[in-house]
C-alpha cells in the first residue's frame, strides 16, 4: 500500500510539472537578493546596452524614442556595400557626390575609386561624398540605395528606423525624417559584427587605425585615420562609428568583446558642441556596467522524461483497447544565458495530455520555455522518442486473423 501511495504521489508531481503553463523556478538565495544599481546620469537622451549574442536589451534609457542618428547611418551603408558589391569594382563619382558637404574626401566628378578603398574612407573618416559614391555604385542612385537600407532594417526587425541618405545627413521627405532608435541602431550593429556573412570584413575595416590609397588612375594620395577613439579606451573594443549633425547631436554605436561576452552600446543625442566627449563617458559607463554585472550561467532545468497517452494507437504487441503511452524527451542539454546575479529565469513546460495516432519518432509534441520577466530568452522542443502506428480497419482485421485464428496462446489470452 505504501509503495502504491508513493508511486501515486510521484506520478502526480511529474504530471503537474508537465502541465501547460507550469512554472519551475528556484527560490533566490540571500546572496542573489542584493540590489544591482543600473547606470545613472547618462548624457545621452537615448541609450541602450545589449548582449550582442542574443540581442537581449540589458539596459535602456528611452531606447525606442525615434531620433536622427547622423553618421552612425554609415554602418548600414558599409555592410550593404560589402554584401552587394565587389571590393575590386571601380566606382565613379557623380556631380551629386562631389557636391556633398564636409566631412568629405574631396572626390571630383568622373573620378574613379576602388570600392574597397571607399569603405575605409567611409568608416574611418566618415566622408559624406564617399557614402554617395558607394550608394550610387551599388544601386544607381541614393534613393534606390535608401530603399535597400530600409528593406534590410525591416528584415532585422528595426521597425522604428527610416533611412533617406547613405551618409546620415539630416534629411526629410514625405514619409518623415531620417531617423532610428537606440535599440534599432544596436540591432543593426549586432547584424554587422555578428550575423552578416560579411561580419569579418566589416570588423577588419572598422578596426583599422590608418589607411592610404589613391584613385584608380594612381592620382592623389588619400590618408584616413580612424576617429573611433573607443578602440583605444577599453580593452576588448572591436568596432564602432561616431556621428554628429545639428539635429542629431553627438551619436555613437560601438562594440566590445571580452571572452565569450560581447556588448553593444548605442547612444543618440549625446550632447552638442562643446560636449564632444560625452559619448565616450557614456560608452565607458555602460560597457563597465555590462562587464561587472553580466556573466554567462547555465540555467538548464532537467525535465524528467515522461509518457503521453496516444489515442487510437497500436504496436506489434498491443491489444485492442489497450492504453498506449509514448516516451518523450527534451532536445537540449544546457541553456547558457548572460545574466545578472539577481536575474531569475522561469521555466515553463507546455505539452498536451494526449496525442492522436499515428505518431512518428522525433515528432515535436511540446516545448520548454525559458523566460526572464515577460521576455522569452530560450526555447527547447519536446519530441517523441518512439513510433506508434494508427489502429485502422486493415490492422484490426490482420490482428484478428493473426492472433485469434493462428496464435493459440494469444487467443486464450484474448478470451480470458
Amino acid at each position: 500500500m505504501k509503495k502504491r501511495i508513493l508511486c501515486a504521489v510521484l506520478s502526480l508531481a511529474l504530471f503537474l510539472c508537465l502541465l501547460p503553463g507550469t512554472v519551475i523556478k528556484a527560490a533566490p538565495t540571500e546572496e542573489i537578493k542584493k540590489k544591482i544599481e543600473e547606470p545613472e546620469n547618462l548624457y545621452a537622451q537615448s541609450a541602450v546596452l545589449i548582449d550582442a549574442d542574443s540581442g537581449r536589451i540589458l539596459f535602456a534609457k528611452n531606447g525606442q524614442e525615434e531620433r536622427p542618428m547622423a553618421s552612425t547611418t554609415k554602418i548600414m551603408t558599409c555592410i550593404l556595400a560589402l554584401e552587394l558589391g565587389n571590393m575590386e569594382e571601380k566606382a565613379v563619382a557623380s556631380a551629386q557626390a562631389a557636391a556633398q558637404p564636409e566631412v568629405k574626401l574631396g572626390v571630383k566628378e568622373g573620378q574613379e575609386f576602388y570600392l574597397k578603398d571607399l569603405l575605409y574612407s567611409l568608416m574611418l573618416e566618415s566622408h559624406n561624398d564617399t557614402a554617395v559614391v558607394i550608394a550610387e555604385h551599388i544601386s544607381g542612385s541614393t534613393e534606390k540605395f535608401a530603399e535597400k537600407m530600409n528593406e534590410k532594417a525591416e528584415k532585422l526587425g528595426c521597425n522604428h528606423t527610416y533611412f533617406i541618405t547613405p551618409n546620415g545627413l539630416d534629411a526629410q521627405d514625405e514619409i518623415g525624417i531620417h531617423h532610428t532608435t537606440a535599440e534599432d541602431l544596436a540591432v543593426i550593429m549586432k547584424y554587422c559584427i555578428m550575423d552578416s556573412p560579411k561580419a569579418e570584413e566589416f570588423l577588419a575595416i572598422t578596426q583599422t587605425k590608418e589607411y592610404q590609397f589613391s584613385d584608380c588612375s594612381g592620382n592623389g594620395n588619400y590618408h584616413c585615420s580612424n576617429h573611433n577613439a573607443f578602440l583605444n579606451m577599453m580593452d576588448g573594443a572591436i568596432s564602432g562609428k561616431t556621428g554628429f549633425t545639428a539635429d542629431a547631436g553627438y551619436c555613437y554605436v560601438g562594440a566590445l568583446s571580452d571572452g565569450e561576452r560581447t556588448f553593444i552600446v548605442a547612444l543618440l543625442a549625446c550632447g552638442w558642441p562643446n560636449n564632444k566627449g560625452y559619448k565616450w563617458s557614456d560608452t565607458r559607463k555602460l560597457m563597465t556596467y555590462g562587464l561587472e554585472n553580466y556573466q554567462y550561467r547555465d540555467v538548464w532545468k532537467e525535465i524528467e522524461e515522461s509518457k503521453v497517452v496516444v489515442e487510437n494507437g497500436v504496436t506489434e504487441d498491443s491489444f485492442p483497447g489497450e492504453k498506449l503511452e509514448i516516451e518523450t524527451r527534451v532536445k537540449g542539454k544546457s541553456c547558457m544565458l548572460l545574466l545578472r546575479e539577481d536575474e531569475q529565469v522561469e521555466v515553463t513546460c507546455e505539452m498536451p495530455d494526449k496525442l492522436k495516432a499515428p505518431v512518428q519518432k522525433g515528432n515535436v509534441v511540446g516545448k520548454v520555455i525559458y523566460t526572464l520577466g515577460n521576455e522569452k530568452v530560450a526555447e527547447y522542443e519536446i519530441v517523441t522518442d518512439e513510433t506508434i502506428a494508427e489502429r485502422s480497419f486493415s490492422w484490426s482485421c490482420s490482428f484478428i486473423f493473426q492472433n485469434y485464428f493462428l496464435n493459440e496462446d494469444r487467443k486464450i489470452k484474448i478470451n480470458q
